[in-house]
């Protein structure tokens, strides 16, 4: 089965919000089997419109990186990300 990876583009307005949504989208997303492999850091924006964080976190499987997203814990976390940032996320599975 491939991996998954979980794609996040993200402009935040409000940094104590969005801290405790990364709190617990943190949790949800390690609880199922996934593991960031960029959070932040240096980017350079080619095509389209630009974000100042991105995310990409990779998954066992695209099922799990949906069953993270529609987790208690993750909706939950993105309570506290709605009105606090504007995001653009794709899950995608990888190549086997």
């Amino acid at each position: 089965m491939p991996v998954a990876y979980w794609i996040a583009h993200v402009t935040v307005s409000d940094e104590e919000a969005y801290g405790r949504y990364a709190a617990l989208a943190t949790q949800a997303i390690t609880a199922h089997g996934g593991e960031f492999l960029a959070r932040g850091g240096a980017a350079i924006q080619k095509e389209g419109r630009a974000h100042p964080r991105n995310v990409v976190a990779r998954f066992p499987s695209l099922e799990a990186a949906n069953a993270c997203y529609e987790s208690a814990t993750y909706q939950e976390a993105l309570s506290h990300a709605k009105g606090a940032s504007e995001r653009d996320l794709v899950l995608v599975e990888g190549i086997d």
